[in-house]
């Protein structure tokens, strides 16, 4: 199954329930919150408060937050808390990948890893229990970026591994997905993919998701 998880890092925020209504009534099943804090990436976005307000808006929507920010262990219990459903962190950012992804679990949530484009794979040698694997296929910090070609490696690499472990696990991609490359980017390994620009930065984002879900099979 394939799923589309719109990042509201491209939405309006002046008309922020109305571009995420039009995303989920279009067919999206995930909602992608990336949290910045300036250090870890070069940007600042929201917090704790504007997840608090959409879950109240959007109950049964699954919350896919990206924390990118250093030491993530110290937020993922607030998140949660707010309305995360799935908490995906850097391992870049944390020296304590399996303490927080434990942290994670404890809290009733599911655990994601995510690595930047030059980060490479072997971390998760060290990894038992997965939910979620973000393949970075952009430099983060900002939207609408183009997808790093040399990526699309990485991402059947990360199959492989899932697949050669038995994992019941996502392998998400953020970053650069458009209508033009989407089918590549699941025919190599990917079953979930973030897109804001080409979402809520196109036009109607009812009519965007249904797009994507199209080129992926859905009518």
């Amino acid at each position: 199954m394939y799923i589309i998880s719109p990042s509201i890092l491209s939405a309006n925020f002046t008309n922020l329930y109305k571009d995420v209504s039009a995303a989920v009534e279009g067919g999206a099943r995930f909602l992608h919150i990336d949290v910045m804090d300036g250090r870890f990436v070069p940007n600042i976005t929201i917090g704790l408060p504007v997840v608090k307000s959409l879950r109240k808006s959007f109950p049964d929507v699954v919350f896919d937050v990206h924390l990118m920010i250093v030491e993530p262990e110290r937020y993922v219990e607030k998140f949660i808390d707010v309305g995360a459903d799935i908490v995906t962190f850097h391992v870049e950012a944390t020296p304590h990948i399996d303490r927080t992804i434990s942290l994670i679990k404890e809290k009733g949530a599911k655990a994601g890893i995510a690595f930047t484009p030059t980060t490479p794979l072997e971390y998760l040698n060290y990894i038992k229990d997965i939910d979620l694997i973000l393949i970075m296929t952009v430099n983060p910090g900002f939207g609408g970026q183009k997808f790093i070609p040399t990526m699309h490696r990485k991402i059947h690499a990360a199959r492989k591994i899932i697949d050669e472990n038995n994992w019941n696990a996502y392998l998400e991609v953020d970053g650069g997905i458009y209508p033009e490359n989407i089918k590549q980017v699941a025919d190599d390994g990917a079953n979930v993919f973030v897109a804001g620009n080409a979402i809520f930065g196109m036009g109607n984002p009812y009519e965007r998701v249904k797009e994507f879900l199209k080129i992926l099979g859905y009518e």
